[in-house]
């Protein structure tokens, strides 16, 4: 009722809107109530980019996607005929709840796997939809060929369709980027290409076969991805499964930082800390349902075999536990200006 209530008001204020065509309404809470002001960028393009871009960043080749882009979620979800409501509320409801049956993108389903739930507050998902029906959304460079490839002509849809402004098989050129959009960009590729090669393994031969690969692989992918971006990466924990990944003092009080953020249900955004001409970057890295196949509680979703896989492999793991939406560790990338 809450949510209905409020994108009824949104939609009536967006209609009657008097304001400048570049000020957006942005949703915000306090003290439990809702509030609205204007503001000269719309809010659900940041929340896009920080949240759903982990997974589908237009600037990532095809190859290493691990998930549709935004734009072809916006394409298969939106047509002439759909209201900014409909779409809102379709957003709202398969975030809550990703299912088979619900979606419209099957082929996407087959190729990437149905997507995990992960918690996101509503008014995120409400401004990210916002934003993604009334503006172009940025495509990768490869979608036109590969959508005409696939299905032929685009169907027709409200908005502006996407420009090919991403990355096809080489790396964006990070001249233009801000040091938190540069950040961004090795952590989500460095993720994409760890979660293709895992999901990969998952689907052929199951999640035992993946900690092998986990074991063996997962340090010389990170630190190839590190080569091609001409920085240090790691990914590191308070809970480490291998103890090369264990957080030092300063990344512990990042980590704790981000707990706190995540628990209270609020925005995370990258923290950035400037030594020079070098950048030390640090984001999250919080669990999902996928993750606690591994890294969940033994004896319920942590299977008793996977488990003694683990203990065989890491004889100190500490990475169990966890539950969905928790903080399990960080990225910590260093890098110079260039």
């Amino acid at each position: 009722m809450k949510f209905l209530a409020t994108l009824f008001f949104i939609m009536f204020l967006t209609g009657c809107n008097t304001h400048n065509k570049s000020e957006y309404l942005a949703i915000t809470e306090n003290n439990g109530n809702t509030e609205l002001e204007f503001d000269q960028e719309h809010p659900g393009k940041k929340l896009m980019e920080n949240n759903c871009y982990v997974c589908h960043n237009p600037k990532t080749s095809e190859e290493a996607m691990i998930a549709p882009p935004m734009g072809a979620v916006k394409m298969h979800y939106i047509t002439e005929d759909t209201s900014k409501e409909d779409f809102i509320e379709a957003m709202i409801e398969w975030s809550n709840n990703p299912s088979e049956e619900t979606s419209k993108m099957p082929g996407a389903i087959k190729k990437f796997g149905l997507m995990p739930y992960q918690f996101y507050p509503e008014e995120t998902i409400l401004q990210i939809a916002d934003y993604m029906f009334e503006n172009e959304i940025e495509e990768p460079v490869w979608f036109e060929e590969h959508y005409s490839k696939m299905h032929g002509d685009r169907p027709g849809m409200k908005g502006k369709k996407g420009q090919g402004k991403g990355m096809g098989k080489n790396q964006a050129n990070n001249t233009q980027l801000s040091v938190e959009e540069r950040g961004m960009q090795m952590a989500q590729t460095t993720k994409a290409e760890l979660g293709k090669n895992l999901m990969g393994q998952i689907q052929k031969n199951g999640v035992i076969a993946a900690l092998d690969f986990c074991n063996i692989q997962a340090m010389p992918i990170t630190d190839s991805m590190a080569t091609v971006h001409k920085a240090h990466i790691k990914r590191v924990t308070d809970k480490p499964r291998n103890p090369k990944n264990k957080a030092n003092a300063a990344e512990l009080q990042y980590l704790e930082n981000f707990k706190k953020q995540i628990a209270a249900g609020g925005e995370v955004k990258p923290i950035t800390v400037q030594m020079g001409n070098e950048t030390h970057f640090y984001y999250p890295i919080t669990t999902n349902s996928m993750c606690l196949k591994c890294h969940g509680t033994p004896d319920k979703e942590l299977e008793t075999l996977t488990l003694l896989k683990i203990k065989e492999l890491y004889p100190n793991d500490k990475a169990t536990g966890y539950n969905e939406n928790e903080v399990r560790g960080i990225w910590s990338i260093n890098f110079n200006e260039n």
